[in-house]
């Protein structure tokens, strides 16, 4: 492992343990990495989401691969110095063996963290079983442990993107992941300002929101009061950028004008958060 991912590492985890939100952006691909390390932003997230539309495929079902995944992210790791916790679905597997393969190959490419989710991608049974969920997470901790270098592992609860909106049972399992090893707690969707309230109560450990899922609004001062520590912006960019590109394509088809080019970056404006 190199110095300068160790070096990544170590700033990754020690921006958890400061007094600020830490606000991670998810690019999803190598140029829109740059541009939000040149933006400011202190490190990055990938989105699993972001690559399965630019590879022309769905989100939420598996159809990465854990070979496209790691070659995509290290595009990521290549085109900007910032640490990258990635987003590594269920951990390409089921058994918490597969899981901790996963963790330590993360690792060894050089990401500062990653989260891993309880999706089964089973319509019938969507959620992992709690037991075997955390029995993953351990396996996932048990890896970390033995890293010569800091990792942050983020464990995620779906109930709430997985048709099973029970928070009870979301935060029981956030509960159990805590006590498995997760250094980060997070369950995409919860309903509201209570609930959100209620996760990051249970917890000593940083808990992640995710903007622009369900109808929920906040502004990262509000997120902040309710005890959110970690905030990502999940799909949201990429689908804010694909909305602009639809709309700019339903001009061109359905009017025959090209209005949409009105206030859009120049060249020039891209290249220079781009470059070097």
């Amino acid at each position: 492992m190199s110095e300068d991912f160790a070096a990544r590492a170590q700033l990754f985890q020690s921006l958890h343990h400061r007094p600020q939100l830490l606000v991670l952006p998810n690019p999803w691909d190598a140029g829109s990495a740059r541009m939000l390390e040149r933006l400011g932003f202190s490190a990055l997230a990938s989105t699993s989401a972001g690559l399965a539309f630019s590879l022309g495929r769905v989100d939420g079902d598996g159809a990465v691969t854990a070979d496209e995944t790691f070659e995509h992210i290290r595009s990521l790791l290549a085109a900007t110095q910032l640490p990258i916790s990635a987003d590594l679905e269920n951990g390409f597997g089921a058994a918490p063996e597969t899981v901790a393969a996963t963790i330590r190959r993360a690792a060894e490419v050089g990401l500062a963290g990653a989260s891993i989710e309880d999706a089964s991608y089973d319509p019938a049974a969507p959620l992992y079983d709690r037991t075997l969920a955390t029995e993953r997470i351990a396996a996932a901790a048990e890896v970390v442990k033995s890293l010569p270098r800091p990792f942050v592992l983020t464990a995620r609860a779906e109930n709430f993107i997985r048709g099973r909106p029970d928070l009870d049972d979301a935060l029981e399992r956030l509960h159990a992941y805590d006590l498995a090893g997760a250094d980060v707690l997070y369950a995409p969707g919860l309903p509201d300002a209570a609930a959100v309230r209620r996760a990051c109560s249970m917890t000593t450990k940083p808990f992640n929101y995710v903007a622009g899922i369900g109808k929920t609004r906040f502004t990262l001062a509000e997120l902040a009061e309710l005890g959110v520590r970690r905030v990502t912006i999940g799909t949201s960019f990429v689908r804010c950028a694909l909305g602009a590109f639809l709309r700019a394509a339903h001009e061109v088809l359905d009017h025959g004008t090209f209005g949409y080019i009105d206030g859009t970056p120049t060249v020039a404006d891209i290249n220079a958060l781009i470059g070097r």
